[in-house]
């Protein structure tokens, strides 16, 4: 056993020295990553590649880790015998224990306190290493240069960019985690948002987050499970980081309450991590054993092609599915990288919550699970699905005609007859996919930027830094009129009443930082690979 684990030592991507239990060593006398071992067990799962065992070894105090999180978890991955994902079908027997397991995790009570031992932990921990936000779920690097609060505030953008949110309509968020995607739902696109968690500390900050925000009339926050939920039906749904916490077995029951609390017509983004392979409930090589024994009882990963399925039978028509897992692998690096920086500060925080010795196997647990998450992302082992659903309703203007691919919305009434002709702008760039805009919206864009509409024309690399600050003063004037036009609409003064009517008419239902943001990426990314814009329009029946 000695000599296979020195070969394959001696093959690692980076030096790694091995401390056994008697004291003899293997590998390098200085290596990047040092493992000292405290019993055969620990060799036993080197030996053998279960790293998640030997993960929780440490966790446990058998093995003392040393070395720099990329270093561990490079060698991690190549210490591997097999594909942690597999592609073995279980044993019907398998099967079968897994499904009463699911069954018996997944009970109100159960799932309720699973989430508060994870989420309950400490506020305080999470803030160290999360983006001033603390959106606890993947980024989304729009840019390559993005920080990671940069990211986060594009996911939430994202992801209501692909809601079509509009202002007045009925946000529901089941798992509204630490309140950013609600909260950034009302400031931006003036919806009435709902947040639903287990986690009381969650709670209690959103809470506090709405009142700072002066958001007491837009948003508000329960503590209740999904289950529970009667106030349907709302507009639109989102649920981001929740369905891994659901169970399998559970997952069809979740996506008929999905349907039940959306309206027909709208539109619901499910957001969640989703295994690699099509047969495995979690990873293999004891990690997802550690992850549910330290971090997230309870958790079950789904195949995406299982979650769509279970969607479709709950009568919801998927629109539009996006993997987000390059982008997740990177948040979980930068949140480790976060992490790394500050470990005594870590500790001291959880010591004001948790005994030192608890708190020291905690600590050394998040590291592992950070890095090592980020590490199963790299490689595929687990995946991130964003999938856009509809409540269908047989009306043409809604559903699947306002999915996540289309760039811009479908106006309500709009009804294509033979021999009516209609006018669409087509935009341009050697950097970009075309984009394609209804008539009204791109010649009120060119206009703005003091374009003539109507023929084809370009906007050069060197135009794009003053077209994106014309098109960023507009946004924000509108923005205002439309933060003025909710206080009218506040008031009980009949005048103001009447004026916001008369203003709403003229704003419209549709932002204009929501017309305006699919061209504004579009400038941002060409300004990037030095490429021009150029438009052309034409006619179509």
């Amino acid at each position: 056993m000695l000599t296979s684990l020195e070969k394959r030592l001696a093959g690692l991507p980076v030096r790694v020295t091995v401390e056994l239990p008697n004291g003899q060593h293997l590998g390098p006398e200085q290596g990047d990553v040092r493992l000292s071992l405290r019993s055969q067990a620990a060799l036993l799962a080197l030996s053998q590649g279960q790293i998640g065992t030997l993960a929780s070894a440490v966790v446990e105090g058998w093995v003392d880790l040393q070395g720099s999180m990329r270093d561990i978890m490079a060698a991690a991955s190549a210490l591997l015998h097999s594909d942690p994902v597999g592609s073995t079908a279980p044993r019907w027997s398998t099967q079968l224990v897994e499904r009463m397991r699911s069954m018996a995790l997944h009970t109100l009570e159960r799932d309720a306190m699973q989430v508060q031992y994870h989420y309950d932990l400490s506020d305080a921990f999470y803030a160290l290493w999360l983006d001033p936000l603390r959106v606890y779920s993947c980024a989304y690097y729009r840019e390559p240069d993005m920080t990671l609060a940069q990211a986060q505030e594009a996911k939430l953008d994202h992801i209501c960019r692909k809601l079509r949110l509009q202002a007045g309509e009925r946000l529901l968020d089941i798992g509204c985690g630490w309140g950013g995607l609600i909260v950034w739902a009302a400031k931006h696109y003036g919806v009435k948002a709902k947040g639903i968690t287990l986690s009381r500390n969650q709670h209690q900050y959103v809470r506090e987050l709405i009142a700072r925000e002066g958001l007491q009339q837009q948003v508000e926050v329960a503590l209740c499970d999904y289950r529970e939920l009667k106030d349907a039906p709302f507009d639109k749904l989102v649920s981001v980081g929740m369905f891994e916490h659901v169970g399998r077995v559970n997952l069809p029951a979740y996506f008929e309450a999905v349907r039940r609390l959306l309206q027909p017509g709208g539109l619901a983004l499910i957001h969640g991590i989703t295994a690699g392979g099509t047969r495995n409930r979690q990873v293999g090589a004891g990690m997802g054993d550690f992850i549910g024994r330290y971090i997230f009882p309870g958790g079950e990963l789904m195949h995406v092609s299982a979650v769509l399925n279970d969607m479709a039978d709950a009568g919801l028509e998927m629109v539009d599915t996006e993997n987000l897992r390059p982008h997740y692998a990177r948040t979980l690096w930068a949140w480790s990288d976060a992490l790394e920086a500050q470990l005594d500060t870590a500790l001291q925080v959880l010591c004001e919550t948790l005994h030192r010795e608890q708190a020291e196997r905690s600590l050394k647990a998040y590291r592992l699970y950070l890095a090592g998450c980020a590490m199963g992302f790299e490689h595929g082992w687990t995946a991130l699905h964003q999938m856009l659903a509809t409540h269908p309703d047989g009306i043409m203007s809604t559903g699947s005609l306002r999915g996540g691919t289309i760039t811009v919305p479908i106006p309500p009434r709009l009804h294509v007859h033979q021999g009516i002709t209609t006018m669409a702008y087509t935009f341009q760039s050697r950097a970009t996919a075309d984009l394609i805009m209804l008539a009204a919206t791109g010649k009120y864009i060119l206009e703005l930027l003091g374009k003539t509409p109507g023929e084809p024309g370009i906007v050069t690399v060197e135009q794009i830094p003053e077209a994106l600050r014309t098109l960023e003063q507009a946004v924000q004037e509108d923005d205002a009129r439309r933060k003025q036009l909710q206080t009218m609409q506040q008031s009980e003064d009949s005048n103001d009443r009447a004026q916001a009517a008369a203003m709403s008419a003229q704003l419209g239902a549709i932002s204009l930082r929501q017309r305006v943001a699919p061209l504004a990426d579009m400038l941002r990314r060409s300004a990037a690979e030095g490429k021009d814009v150029t438009w052309s329009v034409a006619a179509s029946r």
